[in-house]
């Protein structure tokens, strides 16, 4: 018999996709997909099932169902007030480990992950290896969600050893079709940036992502693995690429000085971007060509000019980031 895989989240455009294409794959019989609300993408061979992963509503389902493989998107850097976001996040996951620590069926756990986990902070190193230990800036908001998120499930692999875990810290998507923070920010007219700071950036192709998170379903790839396309952005470069102005900012204050530009041209930023954009952070990728066995297909570089053609149609623009029409 195939695989039974719920996934959560999926009324997010990016884990709609997942499981529409976990739901093509021929050794996956079914394919459940949950949350609070009725995706507004294509859920063709997918089960929907309207359920709050927060309640013990989530374990019903996944008995009924006879899980036997979870992916677990629903972490999100949204805002819907920070007390919102860490309930779903912490409390959510704490919910769904419960119910498939109480499952016998269940035997894969895949966890969408960030590279917040690593904070931002002075101090970091080059590249954060997933060995490595955050430096500073995971003490609120969605990093600190996240460190939470990855010790209840490390809590979870001491009490069922027997389930495959596998842990992939992804960095930022990119892409027009599919909201992100930094994507929010990318696509506004000024880009307020703290002044003597040129932060490094990495992204992650939605098609990389997709593909590495199915290929954890279908095969057996335990661990944990930073998913980043290949090579390091800075913002200004990214900026010069999208033909957005950079509206220099003091450091001290970066954040409500950040969000005052922004809000005078109608955009907002996530306040879990606010030390992202004067540190950056980059993270190695070996462990996901050595040991996952995943080449990314999309360097970093490559994920930005996609994103900039798609959202500055006509627009030519070298890599070496100069743009010209």
């Amino acid at each position: 018999m195939g695989k039974v895989v719920l996934v959560t989240g999926v009324s997010d455009s990016f884990a709609t996709l997942v499981a529409r294409n976990l739901a093509d794959e021929p050794t996956i019989d079914k394919v459940v997909g949950v949350d609070t609300v009725l995706p507004d993408g294509d859920l063709t061979g997918v089960k929907f099932v309207r359920a709050d992963i927060r309640t013990p509503v989530i374990g019903k389902v996944i008995a009924v169902e006879d899980v036997d493989t979870v992916v677990h998107l629903d972490l999100s850097p949204q805002v819907r007030g920070r007390g919102g976001g860490k309930e779903l996040n912490v409390i959510g996951t704490m919910q769904l480990l419960a119910a498939c620590q109480r499952s016998s069926v269940v035997s894969k756990l895949v966890l969408g992950s960030s590279t917040a986990v690593y904070g931002s902070s002075s101090r970091d190193p080059a590249l954060f290896r997933e060995s490595t230990s955050a430096r500073g800036g995971v003490r609120s908001g969605f990093p600190k969600d996240i460190v939470e998120v990855e010790a209840y499930v490390r809590g979870f692999a001491r009490r069922r050893p027997e389930v495959l875990i596998t842990t992939l810290r992804a960095a930022h998507l990119l892409d027009a079709d599919h909201f992100s923070p930094l994507g929010q920010y990318f696509r506004s007219a000024l880009l307020p940036a703290a002044l003597g700071y040129d932060p490094r950036l990495q992204f992650v192709h939605v098609q990389d992502l997709l593909e590495i998170l199915v290929e954890s379903v279908r095969k057996d790839r335990p661990g944990t693995f930073n998913v980043a396309g290949d090579g390091v952005v800075l913002l200004t470069q990214v900026a010069r690429r999208l033909g957005r102005p950079v509206v220099p900012v003091p450091p001290f204050g970066f954040a409500s000085g950040a969000r005052r530009v922004l809000r005078s041209v109608g955009s907002d930023i996530s306040p879990d971007l606010h030390r992202l954009l004067m540190y950056g952070r980059a993270v190695d990728t070996s462990a996901l060509r050595d040991i996952f066995g995943f080449e990314p297909t999309y360097s970093t570089a490559q994920v930005v000019e996609q994103f900039r053609a798609a959202i500055r149609p006509g627009v030519l623009s070298g890599l070496g980031g100069e743009a010209h029409e």
